[in-house]
């Protein structure tokens, strides 16, 4: 706004600010809750292929030892990106769990809606990118 004059940008950028402050409607509620869904599945996908991966190597296979390291190592690598998924997939639930609740998408540490394409981009998110990028 120059000289109390509003302008195109003042509007544009106004309505980015009102919009991370209001909350989700039904129809974005609907997308997330897919999209969570989405998630999961995938994750469960995941963690059956990486079970697999992660399953020990015999000691009597005949393989060398520089091969075995390396089996050992990419199972290791493999059993780690396991616990990861398994964790994710609990987060993706609870935040699913609670996707109807008045305050899903509030953030806690300060109240403030958190913008719906964060929630898109990590649907699990319990923190705005402001209070996200301070913790």
């Amino acid at each position: 706004m120059a000289d109390g004059v509003p302008n195109a940008l003042d509007s544009a950028f106004d309505i980015v600010l009102v919009k991370g402050y209001q909350k989700m409607t039904p129809d974005e509620k609907k997308t997330l809750r897919a999209l969570m869904i989405q998630k999961i599945d995938d994750s469960k996908r995941s963690q059956i292929h990486l079970k697999e991966s992660s399953k020990a190597v015999a000691p009597d296979n005949a393989i060398g030892r520089i091969t075995r390291m390396d089996a050992i190592q990419s199972k290791n690598m493999n059993e780690a990106l396991l616990r990861r998924a398994e964790e994710q997939e609990e987060k993706l639930n609870q935040a699913l769990s609670k996707i109807d609740e008045t305050d899903f998408g509030t953030c806690l540490k300060c109240k403030k809606t958190i913008l719906f394409e964060r929630l898109i981009a990590i649907p699990e998110a319990k923190f705005c990118v402001p209070c996200a990028e301070k913790l």
